[in-house]
């Protein structure tokens, strides 16, 4: 199963680079993992926040195929502890899930349509978060859940 992250626009924290750095590399002896970006316009920045979400599910869209399994991290959806994500991860891989894509939107959430478009909504926590700082959680927790899988000891009970 190929795992990705698909967010919008570019991390620009040095702090977080480097976090996310991390797990991206750990990531590698777990699953094909890739971090993909989706640049927005500047111009569109300007524009009224709805507009601003309608052109992100445009571009969202386009980056995506029929077959992607898409969750979005969304405030809105399910909550999983770390061990029930990494049973979720091993659900979908017994599923034969090929490609899960999980999405970031930008600053004012998702345009109905990528609501429409997805699979499953999964919530990091009931506070919100930055956009930049969920990248980091989110690679740390899906590090978390594929050693959770193979037994090791990187996380405590």
């Amino acid at each position: 199963m190929k795992v990705s992250l698909l967010q919008i626009d570019k991390t620009t924290e040095n702090y977080l680079i480097e976090g996310i750095e991390i797990y991206n590399k750990r990531l590698k002896n777990y699953a094909a993992f890739e971090i993909t970006t989706i640049n927005v316009p500047k111009a569109v920045r300007m524009r009224p926040e709805a507009e601003q979400k309608r052109e992100e599910a445009k571009l969202i869209l386009k980056s995506l195929k029929d077959n992607d399994y898409l969750i979005l991290l969304d405030e809105g959806g399910k909550m999983l502890n770390s061990v029930d994500f990494s049973k979720f991860l091993d659900k979908k891989a017994f599923e034969n899930v090929k490609n899960m894509i999980f999405l970031i939107g930008g600053p004012y959430g998702f345009d109905e349509s990528i609501y429409q478009r997805a699979n499953y909504k999964l919530s990091l926590s009931a506070m919100t978060f930055s956009h930049q700082m969920v990248r980091l959680f989110f690679t740390e927790q899906l590090y978390r859940a594929f050693t959770i899988s193979k037994g090791e000891k990187y996380h405590h009970q």
